[in-house]
């Protein structure tokens, strides 16, 4: 077996957080399309104990042990992911999904400022300047000429709120922990709360149409189960600024996605704010952005 050198593990935590966006921008209009049949709490309940299930299965076979600090530190990254997840899903029945791909985007203006703060983790200059070209590229890709967000767009902030929370805490924890307990209990965490949510708000249409049970399986198994197990292992080897830095593509990988599959057109001043948050990437990576 290869040993791991320095460079080769972020090179390789890169690469699995790019395809991590690949599949989160994917998800935008699968969701936007799923919600014509479903509710929305049912349907995030409904992903994460599918999600959930299958690491529970892994889990089992791995005889993986699951401590109070493990749950405890699972439990408090998943509340933050439940606000992420419920906030998003809640805008998405209103909000355009390239819109709603754009303005979870914003999560990453609020990454390095609280791992400053709450890790004491400061960017460097290069992350701080791709950080700045991604909000510009963000304003371009989001804001109307009036300046107005509608009401769905409101919900969609509060996520981006939820998913820096999510990113800050996975920095915090995930080294303490083996992936795979860690993402469990999150998961978990999401199904209990999402499920409550659903008995209160949605108690009419507690079970998926046979309609929705396709975009629930690749959005509990793929987008879920996958992604955040490989985002738990990616962020052993990167900080939660340079994370950010990289879930800035979910926007431009969304876009692709709701063309291609739902017809949405982007303006041209859209299409230079993707330009402007992929040119903030390439200033983070060639300033050596790796340990801010």
């Amino acid at each position: 077996m290869a040993l791991q050198t320095p460079l080769t593990r972020p090179w390789r935590a890169d690469v699995a957080l790019v395809l991590v966006t690949v599949v989160w921008g994917s998800t935008f209009i699968i969701v936007k399309q799923a919600l014509d049949a479903v509710g929305p709490f049912v349907f995030v309940a409904a992903r994460f104990w599918l999600a959930g299930a299958a690491l529970l299965m892994a889990a089992l076979v791995r005889r993986e042990t699951f401590s109070r600090r493990v749950v405890r530190d699972g439990v408090l990254t998943g509340l933050c992911l439940t606000v992420g997840f419920v906030t998003q899903t809640l805008g998405l029945q209103t909000t355009e999904a390239g819109k709603a791909a754009f303005i979870t985007g914003l999560s990453v203006v609020l990454v390095p400022p609280c791992a400053a703060l709450l890790l004491r983790q400061p960017p460097s200059r290069a992350a701080t300047l791709g950080v700045l070209l991604a909000t510009v590229g963000l304003g371009l890709l989001t804001l109307e000429r009036t300046l107005r967000l509608a009401p769905g767009d409101l919900w969609v902030l509060a996520c981006a709120v939820g998913f820096a929370g999510h990113i800050l805490s996975t920095g915090a924890f995930s080294p303490r922990h083996a992936v795979l307990p860690f993402t469990l209990v999150q998961l978990l965490t999401v199904a209990g709360l999402t499920s409550l949510a659903a008995l209160v708000l949605e108690a009419r249409a507690l079970v998926p149409p046979p309609g929705a049970w396709l975009a629930i399986a690749y959005m509990g198994l793929v987008a879920t189960a996958c992604v955040f197990g490989v985002q738990s292992w990616a962020q052993h080897h990167t900080s939660p600024t340079h994370t950010a830095l990289i879930f800035a593509l979910e926007p431009v990988f969304a876009a692709l996605f709701a063309i291609a599959i739902g017809g949405e057109m982007l303006a041209s001043r859209q299409w230079l704010g993707g330009g402007l948050i992929l040119l903030g990437m390439v200033a983070a990576e060639l300033g050596g952005n790796r340990d801010a």
